[in-house]
């Protein structure tokens, strides 16, 4: 099993930034990708960024391109969420997920494992 741990949400004004972090734990030699979800109160989780276990692919939903920005430090199984220029619909629980899968994985489905989420709230 793989254990996630999501930290560093909270409250900001429009415009500020945060910064997620999540840490892998457990079997991690079985992950291939990391991602970063939301889920704003009664919407669908959506995808936000997705980032290979190597580091070296990247890639983010259009609606957080040129705000948000994802990475991963190998040394300590961590990777994390830049957020920048932060809007009010940004508000919504951030979760963590890997997937033992390759590829561009934008999809719930193509997760195997999840944290229990980190709350961002932006206000105007």
């Amino acid at each position: 099993q793989v254990q996630l741990e999501e930290s560093g949400g909270g409250f900001v004004q429009a415009g500020g930034s945060l910064r997620l972090s999540c840490v892998a734990s457990g079997r991690t030699f079985n992950i291939e990708h990391m991602g970063w979800f939301r889920q704003a109160p009664g919407k669908e989780r959506e995808f936000v960024a997705g980032i290979s276990w190597s580091g070296d692919s990247t890639y983010y939903a259009n609606f957080v391109k040129g705000r948000f920005t994802i990475t991963r430090d190998s040394a300590v199984n961590t990777e994390y969420l830049q957020m920048d220029s932060l809007k009010p619909e940004d508000t919504a629980v951030y979760y963590c997920a890997a997937s033992r899968l390759t590829g561009t994985l934008k999809t719930s489905m193509e997760y195997d494992y999840w944290g229990r989420g980190t709350q961002v709230t932006v206000s105007s």
